[in-house]
């Protein structure tokens, strides 16, 4: 199977867990409970479920055990653009080719099915009978806790717009995307990793540098792309962060020291591979995707 093929794959499985939980009979707000499914099966990539279940394989981990935590960490993913995109926010209308949340509900129900999406992460492991033990699975809650709150996704967040009209170092630039993508990205291989109750230190440690090149990697392609890609491939306004005054890797370090840095950063994952001792080929495939796509 070729790297698509995989992630596809994990689009799929991912879908299918997140649909047994919509399938139930929901005692809950009709408008919320659609806006809450809209902004979860609205299309994307599904990177971060298929990091769980690339991770959880290489390691021997459970599959259902790896659907419950892909669907959970998309449920945080998903909470955040909708989030991201509110006028209060990035002010977003098009998310994935699509009018985002707030245009097809409105402000308050966008608040709230990000709300509701961020619950049911925790909701969702919290509640399934792991083949690991208890200690580890409030681990597992913990570690997507943590880099959803302020010292992860929402301290990013919180870093871009403070820096938003604002000239910024490079330093400070990936410190926001650390934070702001890096995070998540990191905690999807971590948690894909704990699925395995024999993983050690050692591994985990070199699948988090692997996590924080990649996940910095995926975001200065994504600076490139709103350069030099289209809004139909994109499935947003191409040139938004310029429009938006935001700092980007093109605008700081020009196209092509961007692109050697994107280069660079995959060199690093794929020497961070190099120390795990199991079958990476997956991974380092999904390295080197991340920055030949073109959405």
């Amino acid at each position: 199977m070729s790297i698509k093929e995989h992630i596809e794959r994990a689009q799929i499985d991912v879908a299918s867990a997140l649909n047994l939980y919509f399938e139930q009979a929901l005692d809950s707000d009709r408008a919320i409970k659609e806006a809450t499914h809209y902004s979860l099966f609205n299309g994307g990539k599904r990177l971060r479920p298929f990091l769980v279940y690339a991770t959880g394989k290489i390691l021997g981990a459970d599959k259902k055990d790896l659907d419950i935590l892909a669907a959970a960490i998309e449920c945080i993913h998903s909470y955040s653009l909708v989030h991201d995109d509110l006028p209060a926010m990035d002010d977003d209308d098009l998310r994935r080719g699509r009018p985002t949340c707030h245009i097809v509900y409105g402000e308050a129900q966008a608040i709230l099915a990000g709300d509701a999406l961020q619950t049911l992460a925790f909701e969702l492991i919290a509640k399934h009978s792991f083949n690991c033990s208890a200690q580890t699975q409030v681990k597992m809650i913990a570690a997507l806790a943590h880099a959803s709150g302020l010292e992860g996704m929402v301290s990013g967040q919180g870093l871009d717009i403070a820096a938003t009209d604002k000239i910024i170092t490079v330093q400070e630039l990936e410190r926001i995307h650390k934070l702001k993508t890096g995070a998540l990205i990191n905690c999807a291989i971590t948690l894909g990793a704990l699925c395995s109750e024999n993983v050690d230190e050692q591994t985990l440690e070199n699948l988090s540098v692997f996590g924080y090149a990649i996940g910095l990697a995926f975001q200065v392609h994504d600076d490139i792309l709103d350069v030099e890609g289209d809004t139909v491939t994109l499935g947003k306004p191409q040139g938004s962060d310029i429009a938006a005054n935001k700092a980007t890797y093109p605008a700081l370090l020009g196209m092509l020291g961007a692109k050697e840095k994107a280069q660079n950063l995959i060199q690093q994952a794929h020497e961070a591979l190099a120390n795990i001792d199991a079958d990476t080929t997956l991974l380092a495939s999904l390295a080197n995707y991340l920055i030949e796509r073109d959405h």
